[in-house]
């Protein structure tokens, strides 16, 4: 069934729903400086893909993908600093980039480095990656990054991880066939079940990679440099979407 032949209850069920979930994490850190208030203030609007919560979209309609001007759309799940998001965008001029991201702090962060970059090739959902997943089209994104998630240490919060099998169908369902899905995190558990779990939602693993054999264009983050600070080494997985 193709998107415009979506029945109007499933559309509907489909809103109820974003509006039913929990959200697990921080939304905000400490105080932001009077820059980044300003960053949020002047700049988010600007950046911010409209349409994608159910507030602004309690139908929950599929977002028009011609605003993007024909350029392939990769996605950033969790953005950090966004430190990597914008050396993508600036490294990629002919793609489009969104980024996910629900913590303030980071979504400030990001701003003032794109005012410093001059990156224009980006849009922000400052928020659940789900609400962007129920009003994407089928087979749109073209690459996927993971960098550093959230690693939920504590066994009974694992199923709060992304590498589960509700955030991983969504994403399968969004993800153009043969596209890459980038996983970077140090933390062993998180790989391990990454192992169990992406294979189930339709993901194909093409390289398993450790310290110092991360992807030509990677960019070391933040968290990157805390893990290695704290004596803990990066895994970088690459996978293919069936």
């Amino acid at each position: 069934m193709s998107d415009a032949e979506t029945p109007k209850s499933e559309v509907r069920d489909a809103g109820e729903a974003a509006e039913r979930r929990n959200f697990y994490g921080r939304h905000k850190g400490k105080t932001l400086r009077s820059s980044q208030k300003d960053y949020l203030a002047n700049d988010l609007e600007l950046l911010r893909l409209k349409n994608v919560t159910a507030e602004e979209n309690p139908e929950r309609q599929i977002l028009d993908m011609t605003q993007f001007a024909g350029k392939p759309v990769w996605l950033e799940i969790g953005f950090g600093g966004g430190e990597h998001l914008v050396h993508m965008a600036a490294a990629n001029p002919q793609i489009h980039l969104i980024g996910c991201e629900p913590f303030v702090n980071g979504v400030a962060m990001l701003l003032g480095k794109i005012r410093a970059a001059g990156v224009s090739n980006l849009s922000i959902h400052p928020g659940d990656v789900r609400d962007l997943f129920d009003v994407l089209p089928d087979h749109v994104i073209e690459k996927a990054f993971l960098n550093y998630p959230d690693p939920w240490p504590k066994a009974r919060h694992h199923r709060r991880r992304f590498v589960t099998q509700g955030y991983l169908t969504a994403l399968h369902r969004v993800m153009r066939p043969g596209s890459e899905f980038r996983i970077a995190t140090d933390i062993p558990d998180y790989v391990r079940q990454a192992h169990e779990e992406v294979p189930v939602a339709g993901f194909r693993l093409v390289k398993e990679a450790g310290e110092g054999q991360h992807w030509q264009d990677w960019i070391s983050t933040r968290y990157e440099q805390k893990a290695f600070r704290e004596g803990r080494l990066p895994h970088y997985l690459t996978w293919a979407r069936d």
